[in-house]
Formats: structure tokens, C-alpha cells, sequence
């Protein structure tokens, strides 16, 4: 198994819903990550902030959406606010999937999962507190970390 899959994975609250504006972004960290939330179409998005091409940040990156062409002079704007340009050079990845579509072979940002959740059912637990040894000895009291 490798290291990835074996890692645990734990849920962080990092904002509450009206933090983020209707399309707009907000920088978080996680255990030292920093990541991109994104609010879209009444959903939440989350990237790394880090593009993979050279380190510019996707939050602070415009929200655009899929141009074509079938024709000179003639363009169909798709998916509108689902990719985020690059900051830095304007490389675009799809906030659904992390997808480049400037190196789509091999370039992807990671992905988090996103999960809105009333706030009693966090307050639910079982919360369990770290417990430690505790002795004492000689009149010195000892705890084992």
C-alpha cells in the first residue's frame, strides 16, 4: 500500500458557509497546506493553492469558463466559473477535478473533498481527550509524552 492511501485522513472545519462569497475563493490551511476553497454554483471546491507548473496561487487566480470556437469570429462560452487561471501564468485546471487543460497528459492540481455540515452535528462527538501517564515519584510529578 502505498503512502498516500495509508495516511488518515481527518476532517478540519475551515470556514462557515457565508465566509466565501457566490463565486468567490478563500485561502485555507490545513496541517501546514495551504489550499484554495472555492464557492461556485451554490457548491464548495477545494485545490491545492499551489499550481503544479510553477508554485503561483490558484486562489488568488480569476474563475473563468471553457471558450470554443467553431469558426473564426464565433465563440461559445461553456461552464462558466468552472476553471481557475493560474495567478502567476495563467494556466487554467478545472476546480471540479484539478484537470490542466494547458498540459493534460501530465499536470494536475489535488483535490480535496468538501463537505457542508450542520454545526450540531459536529457538537455531537464522542470527543475523546489525549490522555497521558501520569507518576509521581520522589515528590516529582512526571507525565510521559
Amino acid at each position: 500500500m502505498d503512502k498516500c492511501a495509508e495516511e488518515t485522513l481527518a476532517r478540519h472545519i475551515v470556514a462557515k458557509v457565508g465566509d466565501i462569497p457566490p463565486n468567490g475563493s478563500k485561502l485555507v490551511t490545513v496541517r501546514g497546506r495551504q489550499i484554495a476553497l472555492f464557492y461556485v454554483d451554490e457548491a464548495y471546491y477545494a485545490l491545492t493553492d499551489r499550481c503544479p507548473h510553477e508554485g503561483g496561487s490558484l486562489c488568488a487566480g480569476l474563475l473563468v469558463g471553457r471558450l470554443t470556437s467553431k469558426e473564426p469570429g464565433t465563440y461559445d462560452l461553456s461552464r462558466p466559473r468552472e476553471f481557475v487561471q493560474c495567478s502567476w501564468h495563467g494556466w487554467e485546471f478545472d476546480i471540479r477535478t484539478g484537470q490542466s487543460y494547458c498540459d493534460p497528459e501530465s499536470i494536475k492540481a489535488r483535490t480535496y473533498q468538501v463537505t457542508v455540515e450542520p454545526g450540531a452535528e459536529l457538537a455531537k462527538g464522542p470527543f475523546v481527550a489525549e490522555t497521558f501517564p501520569v507518576t509521581v515519584e520522589n515528590q516529582y510529578i512526571l507525565i510521559e509524552v
